[in-house]
């Protein structure tokens, strides 16, 4: 059935919200190239808010045959696309910045009401957008090759890139905007076209981008294929990793499923992108800057109610100092405002829904069993304001590093207290002893100790940081990590080479035609 935005169980900021945002009717999802949703009598999902369980939308699942004709548009769009000059294509990207500019209050309460990270998170996740738009601008008209010597005479060699055509995107819910614009951004003045799948549990947030870029689009009188959308389940990620018409599928998600996608594409002999899980730490010696540690720590541990990806999850603490953070933060943890996003007062929201609670309390049940000693929190909130039942107090736990579950990733606000005694070589081992290697971070004024950290025999992660914490990283610098982290990179630096093809030319401007190497193969009289 039909339903319009004012007939939501919503209160008029955020039905506001949406109209600003243009979107006027919330089933059937938007069911053009642009933005493909599946028809009327297809499986439906129902959206809803894990800040107070309203129904924000009922969104249909694309199917097979929906996810074919967006393919089919974007290889049409690709066509006009690859044409426009790379600058002029910084010119839409920019436009669309500034568009993200006019919307940003609107769309950060969005992200803040469906996900449940806190408003100012909200907000700094649209800006995250607005920057990688203006670093796309830029780089639209830098999107350099190189130019060799030849060993033969009167030749010239160069290198060139040439965009890659379809490039798929599957994102997770806890940045259910920012890492797609990563990807489509750059992809976009490379001269690709963007299939989007967002996750099926932040699906609005998707199609309130893809109205505002559709502006853009049809003021340039520019194909809609150029940016698609496609709301589904599982069954369109796969289909998107096996699909040979998508030369590149940029994944966001947990290591399980990123070995899916990598196996599928590798298969092909396709390109993969892969951001996956982080089991990320902060080594805080004994020189360490303890104000400053601890407004990291707490951050990084509980910001986004412990759903990102760089989240911090161990502190690994030199034995000095550690009845002396483990008494800080015994203070700072049962203090924390623990509410509704978008009240401003918040500092933690919620998880996104039922089962992120079940895996916060299994692992905390777990970790116990095998020796740790919960300190604070660990509790599912219930009561006044509470009634979703997927708020939780963030736990401090006791741990050794290699128990099972200090090894694995929990996307929830659990903060691992792990005692290291020696020099920092020690503690550098146990940041390293994990599978995952996304982010790491140092605390001391020591510059032994942080150049140990940064050096070749230092941490393993595709992020160090010294004196600063485990999120928040800016868009200039490529992100990602390695070993089960994937091996990615996205946003800055020359991130953006992976979506676009190498080329070696030689050109011959003789009349002679030597060969490489000296070879001699006449066959002319």
């Amino acid at each position: 059935m039909k339903q319009t935005v004012d007939e939501l169980p919503l209160n008029k900021e955020l039905t506001d919200v949406l109209h600003q945002l243009g979107i006027k009717q919330v089933n059937p999802a938007y069911s053009t190239g642009l933005a493909w949703g599946g028809q009327e009598g297809r499986k439906a999902r129902t959206v809803t808010s894990p800040a107070d369980g309203a129904t924000i939308a009922t969104v249909n699942m694309a199917s097979a045959e929906d996810y074919d004709k967006v393919v089919t548009t974007a290889q049409e769009a690709f066509k006009v696309w690859r044409k426009v000059p790379a600058p002029k294509r910084g010119e839409i990207v920019r436009q669309i910045g500034d568009k993200l500019r006019e919307h940003k209050e609107a769309l950060g309460k969005l992200v803040s009401y469906e996900m449940g990270k806190i408003y100012q998170e909200g907000l700094g996740e649209v800006q995250e957008m607005i920057d990688i738009c203006d670093f796309a601008v830029g780089l639209s008209r830098q999107l350099h090759g190189f130019t060799m010597h030849s060993e033969r005479p009167q030749h010239r060699m160069y290198e060139q890139y040439h965009p890659l055509g379809i490039v798929g995107v599957i994102s997770a819910f806890n940045f259910p905007v920012a890492v797609w614009s990563w990807n489509a951004m750059l992809a976009a003045v490379c001269g690709d076209v963007i299939i989007w799948k967002p996750s099926e549990k932040t699906p609005l947030t998707g199609v309130a981008c893809q109205h505002i870029i559709r502006e853009v689009l049809a003021e340039n009188e520019l194909p809609e294929g150029i940016f698609n959308l496609i709301i589904g389940d599982a069954e369109i990620g796969s289909l998107m990793s096996h699909d040979k018409r998508v030369p590149l599928v940029s994944a966001t998600g947990s290591t399980r499923m990123g070995k899916k996608v990598g196996e599928a594409v590798g298969a092909r002999l396709g390109k993969s992108l892969l951001e996956l899980g982080g089991n990320n730490a902060i080594i805080l010696t004994e020189s360490a800057d303890m104000e400053m540690a601890l407004r990291a720590i707490v951050f990084g541990a509980v910001g986004t109610c412990g759903q990102r990806c760089t989240s911090t999850r161990r502190l690994i603490i030199h034995e000095n100092i550690y009845e002396q953070v483990k008494e800080r933060l015994l203070k700072v943890y049962p203090n924390l405002p623990i509410g509704h996003p978008l009240d401003a007062t918040t500092l933690v929201g919620p998880l996104i829904d039922k089962d992120a609670v079940n895996a916060f309390t299994n692992a905390l049940e777990k970790v116990q069993q095998e020796g740790g000693k919960l300190l604070t929190g660990g509790e599912v909130l219930s009561g006044d304001g509470y009634e979703t039942g997927t708020y939780v107090k963030p736990a401090v736990v006791e741990a050794e590093n290699h128990y099972e579950m200090v090894q694995e990733e929990t996307f929830a606000p659990i903060l691992y207290l792990i005692k290291y005694s020696g020099d920092v070589e020690n503690a550098i081992e146990l940041q390293n002893g994990v599978r995952q290697g996304l982010s790491s971070a140092i605390f001391s004024t020591n510059l032994l100790e942080t150049e140990a950290f940064l050096g070749h025999w230092g941490s393993d992660c595709g992020i160090a940081n010294v004196n600063i914490g485990t999120s928040g990283a800016e868009i200039g610098g490529a992100f990602g990590g390695e070993k089960e982290t994937g091996g990615g990179r996205e946003s800055g630096s020359d991130a953006w080479r992976v979506y676009m093809r190498r080329q070696t030319n030689t050109i011959n401007y003789s009349r002679e035609l030597p060969l490489a190497q000296g070879i001699k193969f006449d066959i002319m009289d």
